[in-house]
């Protein structure tokens, strides 16, 4: 998404415009399609309405449930997952991001495996649980590369990896 400026090195949340997140979501209030429904959910989120994004996000899980594909409905719960977080819902985040590993490599997406695992990373970093981190994100490396991803899509998955060793071993890193 263009919206998104950068990440927090303490979080790892993306750093947005408001105002432009806020337009956007004006723009596609009334879209009630499966994608405008995740973007909805994801500008909620990164606006601070957790809320709302949360109501938002188990009717997009519904909706995939229903009306869409299984990859949808990994999207969704991923997306869920990602609300949880911000909520602070680490366990429960957790729980929903691992099934979403779980199910997206058993099937063999290889592309929406990594896109989970850096979201489980996300969430085990912000709880502190740099072992989890470490791990989730190592493999979104490894599976990013196994699904022929730029370079740019490497680079921040490889710079979370060095960020969570850091944090798990600051004297080990800087010596």
């Amino acid at each position: 998404m263009g919206f998104i400026k950068g990440y927090d090195p303490d979080s790892l949340r993306e750093l947005v415009s408001a105002a432009e997140c806020e337009g956007r979501l004006d723009e596609i209030a009334d879209q009630r399609s499966l994608p405008a429904m995740f973007e909805r959910v994801w500008l909620l989120k990164v606006l601070g309405r957790l809320d709302d994004a949360l109501v938002l996000a188990d009717e997009a899980v519904r909706q995939a449930r229903m009306a869409g594909t299984r990859k949808d409905l990994i999207r969704a719960r991923v997306l869920r997952g990602t609300v949880l977080q911000y909520r602070r819902a680490h366990g429960a985040a957790d729980h929903e991001l691992a099934a979403c590993v779980a199910e997206a490599e058993g099937q063999g997406w290889v592309p929406i495996a990594a896109f989970a695992h850096q979201h489980r990373g996300r969430n085990a970093f912000e709880a502190g649980d740099y072992e989890q981190a470490r791990e989730s994100f190592k493999r979104t490396v490894f599976l990013r590369r196994e699904a022929g991803a730029d370079d740019a899509a490497l680079e921040s998955a490889l710079r979370a990896v060095d960020l969570v060793e850091r944090r798990r071993d600051p004297i080990a890193v800087n010596g």
